[in-house]
């Protein structure tokens, strides 16, 4: 098939629509559709016509799809990450808390520790734990500015126990971090993250 010319501005608002609509798609844990029924229900609805599902029932099945998309997704992050955390135990400079939060001191910091109630200023960079980088301050060359206790669980246990000043790089299960519902599309559900958090100051 000859790949049509985006020269018209409808033909190219129409491409970048549906490279929106897959994006989105993809997020949500849909990998695969069939294009052909796809596009005759998208001509359906724009051309008026009834379709051959109904809308109730359509956001149903939906919702069903999606689910289950996500649920045996949650279930491989879930056990990869699990697997993650019990290798990451054998290296000797790893610390796990009762928590399951795991860590490993990069810079020790000389200044006080947060409290719970406190405002921090942290610079950090997080990864999946296959080095996938989903958000970093350090990549913005921006510090961030929040409340201790107004991040994932993880953090708000690490940053406790950390000196101003330290560097730790820290290892957090899915359900000190984002848990089963995960954030957003980098983050799935189930999913462990890394960090690397250093606390430059308390606020």
């Amino acid at each position: 098939m000859t790949e049509k010319k985006l020269v018209e501005e409808i033909d190219r608002f129409s491409y970048s629509l549906g490279m929106s609509i897959a994006g989105n798609l993809i997020q949500s844990g849909v990998k695969t559709v069939s294009p052909e029924i796809f596009l005759e229900a998208f001509k359906d609805v724009f051309e008026g016509k009834t379709p051959q599902i109904l809308p109730d029932e359509a956001n149903k099945i939906l919702e069903e799809f999606i689910g289950k998309a996500n649920a045996a997704k949650g279930g491989d992050n879930l056990e990869e990450g699990l697997k993650f955390l019990a290798e990451n135990t054998k290296n000797p400079e790893v610390t796990e808390l009762p928590s399951g939060l795991q860590f490993q001191i990069l810079k020790e910091g000389e200044g006080d520790m947060p409290k719970a109630t406190d405002k921090v200023r942290c610079h950090y960079h997080g990864t999946l734990i296959d080095g996938t980088v989903f958000d970093s301050s350090v990549d913005r060359g921006q510090p961030a500015d929040f409340p201790v206790n107004g991040v994932i669980q993880g953090w708000i246990e690490a940053l406790q126990l950390m000196s101003t000043g330290s560097k730790w790089r820290l290892f957090i299960p899915s359900e000190l971090a984002y848990g089963p519902q995960g954030a957003g599309g980098a983050i799935g559900p189930n999913t462990a993250l890394i960090f690397d958090v250093e606390l430059l100051e308390i606020i």
